[in-house]
């Protein structure tokens, strides 16, 4: 097993929460594609350069996108943290950084307030 990559506890979680849909062709193995999936948002690196040990790129990104469609990014998080129970450290996005073109806003421009609904 790789740095990044999932471990066996952690595959056994997410399996069941993924739709099993087989389409005309063999699919590419789903725990591979969820890896390679994980190995792109871990390093920042465009879709294109994911390892061919993870599959074609193009499935691991039309793989996210189905999954996306289905609701199935909302389910990992609270299926792998109730697993850990409590004992999961999630991340900190205070590393993450505004683009340098939206870091500051112009000069006696007005606030705008965004009306967002907040998640219960």
């Amino acid at each position: 097993m790789r740095r990044h990559e999932l471990t066996d506890f952690e595959w056994t979680i997410i399996e069941p929460l993924l739709p099993n849909k087989p389409r005309g062709i063999p699919w590419v193995n789903d725990r591979r594609v969820l890896n390679g999936i994980l190995w792109r948002f871990r390093t920042g690196s465009p879709w294109r350069d994911i390892p061919e040990r993870y599959g074609p790129s193009t499935t691991c990104y039309n793989r996210f996108v189905r999954w996306r469609e289905a609701g199935v990014w909302d389910r990992i998080p609270n299926a792998v943290s109730a697993a850990y129970d409590g004992d999961l450290i999630m991340i900190d996005s205070s590393c993450v950084r505004v683009h340098q073109h939206g870091a500051t806003g112009k000069k006696g421009a007005e606030m705008v307030a965004w009306d967002v609904p907040v998640a219960a």
